[in-house]
């Protein structure tokens, strides 16, 4: 095999890895992606993806898995039945285990709380007011509220609010149709298969179409009228960002009335950008050189002057899979290949990815 031949080889097989990686993560997405390194700890009945990055020091061993591009249906994963609740001191690790989200963490333990209290209340026949916990997510994408969506249904199952703690993450596209009665039909089947669970409603702001004969008002009442009348046995998430969401819920008495807990997913810190990024290599068996460190956190930097465009976590692991394609393309040019060699991420794999110089015979990563 010459030179060439070796070299081409060399980067389709790290592009395969790539792809692979990818696919993967689009399966299971929960639309933030990251999962956590590779720990041998036991796996939860229900393993959910993730899209906030958990710090390797407290992984619980969930798979990999992103934040969802845009949808065209309901998501659910599959569900025979409901699997048995969580310990809740576990899910409260996990939760700890995210990288960031500091001001969502406080926001969950302080409602998690709440809840322990009101059942107390409860049990001891002391007048309890209604507990609304409908809540509504805000911030820029791949900061973790897909993740953490998900996280609150098996919590709130945990707790014995939910019946299976399950999520199911929609869109307008996966609520609205295009003719008179078909949307609230579409929504319905919606929010039957989120019974039980959390029905988490993506760039909610969406329903609020701009013309008066738009349906998207239609799959609004549907689902404000589920939330009165499956109350016990479902939460509503709605999300996205910060103006429009704020827009969205005060546009509407009803859903002003229902939605009264707002968390706010604050961006990633350069810092915390490089944790998940070494996070990723931790988790492919990647090993970052000491002196590349530096490369990467000013790349990422560099990449996140827009934190909405660049994507916060999801951003981080264009940028990996950038830097996977250079160093596929520096180890074509070696004789030999070891399994170091296979491991290793360079300071010059980084300085290529950023400079542009990657290759990419597909047309483009």
């Amino acid at each position: 095999m010459d030179k060439k031949d070796k070299k081409d080889e060399i980067i389709l097989q790290q592009l395969e890895v790539i792809q692979t990686l990818t696919e993967h993560n689009l399966r299971r997405m929960g639309t933030d992606f990251w999962g956590s390194p590779l720990t041998p700890e036991v796996k939860t009945p229900e393993a959910p993806s993730q899209d906030a990055p958990k710090s390797p020091a407290s992984s619980q061993g969930k798979p990999d898995a992103p934040e969802a591009p845009q949808t065209a249906g309901a998501r659910t994963e599959p569900q025979e039945e409901a699997p048995p609740p969580e310990k809740l001191e576990d899910l409260q690790k996990e939760l700890d285990g995210y990288i960031g989200l500091a001001a969502v963490k406080k926001e969950v333990r302080n409602l998690i709380d709440l809840v322990k209290v009101h059942q107390l209340r409860e049990k001891n026949g002391l007048p309890v007011t209604e507990l609304s916990l409908h809540m509504v997510f805000s911030g820029s994408p791949g900061t973790g509220k897909t993740t953490i969506a998900r996280l609150m249904a098996r919590i709130f199952h945990s707790l014995g609010i939910l019946s299976k703690g399950q999520l199911v993450e929609v869109d307008r596209a996966g609520l609205v149709a295009g003719y008179v009665g078909q949307t609230a039909l579409k929504t319905s089947k919606a929010v039957e298969k989120a019974l039980g669970g959390v029905l988490f409603i993506d760039e909610a702001y969406a329903l609020n179409g701009s013309s008066g004969n738009d349906f998207g008002q239609e799959a609004i009442d549907t689902i404000l009228k589920a939330m009165e009348d499956h109350r016990d046995d479902l939460v509503v998430i709605a999300a996205g960002y910060d103006d429009l969401m704020d827009r969205f819920i005060h546009s509407n008495p009803g859903l002003e009335s229902r939605f009264n807990r707002f968390l706010h997913f604050e961006d990633y810190t350069p810092e915390e950008l490089l944790a998940i990024f070494k996070m990723r290599c931790e988790k492919g068996c990647y090993e970052l050189e000491e002196d590349a460190e530096g490369f990467v956190r000013d790349f990422l930097r560099e990449e996140n002057r827009d934190p909405e465009s660049f994507g916060n976590a999801r951003g981080v692991r264009n940028v990996f899979e950038r830097i996977l394609v250079c160093q596929a393309s520096r180890l074509a040019g070696q004789e030999t290949v070891t399994r170091e060699d296979l491991m290793r991420l360079t300071a010059a794999d980084v300085e290529a990815a950023r400079d542009g110089e990657h290759l990419d015979p597909l047309g483009g990563l």
